[in-house]
């Protein structure tokens, strides 16, 4: 029997979207119809070469043609919200990256639209991918390391100390993400998100308060690249109590030389805990449980070869085979706490609460 055929738009042809194209082009069924993006030679450049026939520069020419199903939004992060709810208006279905918008106030107004239009509706946390991190919220529902008592989780990159990705002070790609008047929220916003999500899914608990201090280092002479000034934050730490009790601490850095893109997590309970590792592409997972805690011995533990991407997990809500997760709602819970963490750098580190 064969699949049932979505017609998907591509929001946005910058770097991100070629990946978007080729998970979603993959998948059996789905077929990539038209693309959007106000710069016309890029959007030729990448229709053209992915195949894509219709072009649309902006979001009005295109559900105005609406031969299309769902939409796929690969634009930067400040322009997540107008973008968005024009096609929610329309009844949509929209995976959007993250963060899903740069405030709180925006990101509500976006899953509160979505649940009005009955849409399906994802953000695209890319590291809810990762097997290890999947198997470890699975322990932790299932009382494998008891009450969570304590956590502490990092997100570390290096592109500003070293060219893996690219040189950061030529390249747009990167120059916009160190620039609050290019959209940027610096690395709490960036990558921060990533590391909240991760954490607080396997923890299984919301954030109850926060504390936070951000720092922006000097990277050019008065601070500034052409039109870019680069006043975005590059390193935050954050505490954090949960809604369970448990208290831990996240970091996140673009100084983290050595290290290119590698998150961890560890997480105690009371009856033990759990390792989990993202480093180079590899996951890994391991925990010290039962009769261990003794001796204090960590075991690897077994975990898939791989977790349905997100890219899937959307089509297949859709098509009403899966559930949508993490969704819009999910986007503005997270959202909310970068929003107050900047509040509470802007105080010296002054813990604030989570209002529900």
């Amino acid at each position: 029997m064969s699949a049932q055929r979505i017609r998907l738009l591509v929001v946005g042809t910058g770097g991100m979207a070629r990946a978007h194209v080729e998970a979603f082009s993959a998948i059996d069924g789905v077929q990539i119809v038209a693309g959007i993006d106000r710069d016309a030679n890029r959007l030729a450049t990448f229709c053209d070469e992915h195949g894509i026939e219709k072009r649309f520069q902006s979001v009005d020419e295109a559900l105005e043609w609406g031969e299309f199903d769902a939409v796929t939004n690969v634009t930067p992060d400040a322009v997540h919200f107008v973008t968005t709810l024009p096609f929610l208006e329309a009844k949509k279905h929209v995976l959007c990256e993250k963060p899903l918008a740069v405030t709180h106030a925006d990101a509500s107004r976006m899953a509160e639209a979505a649940t009005n239009a009955g849409v399906v509706n994802m953000v695209n946390l890319t590291y809810r991918n990762g097997p290890a991190m999947q198997t470890a919220a699975k322990m932790v529902a299932s009382g494998d390391i008891g009450e969570v008592r304590h956590f502490d989780a990092s997100y570390l990159q290096s592109w500003l100390t070293q060219d893996a990705w690219g040189k950061w002070d030529e390249e747009e790609q990167w120059l916009w993400r160190l620039s609050s008047a290019h959209g940027s929220k610096g690395v709490l916003g960036d990558v921060g998100v990533h590391i909240l999500d991760y954490a607080t899914h396997v923890a299984g608990s919301a954030v109850a308060s926060v504390s936070c201090r951000l720092k922006t280092f000097d990277k050019a002479p008065g601070n500034r690249i052409d039109d870019y000034v680069l006043d975005a934050n590059d390193s935050c730490m954050m505490h954090l109590e949960l809604a369970n009790g448990a208290t831990g601490v996240l970091h996140a850095s673009r100084f983290a030389s050595g290290h290119i893109n590698d998150l961890s997590l560890s997480i105690y309970g009371d009856k033990g805990g759990l390792e989990v590792r993202a480093t180079h592409g590899v996951n890994t997972l391991r925990a010290c449980t039962g009769e261990d805690l003794l001796e204090g011995v960590w075991r690897d533990v077994e975990i898939p070869e791989s977790e349905p991407w997100v890219f899937e997990r959307f089509i297949s809500a859709i098509r009403g085979e899966g559930p949508m997760d993490p969704d819009f709602a999910r986007g503005a819970d997270l959202q909310k706490v970068l929003d107050l963490a900047v509040e509470s750098d802007e105080a010296k580190g002054i813990i604030t609460a989570v209002q529900a």
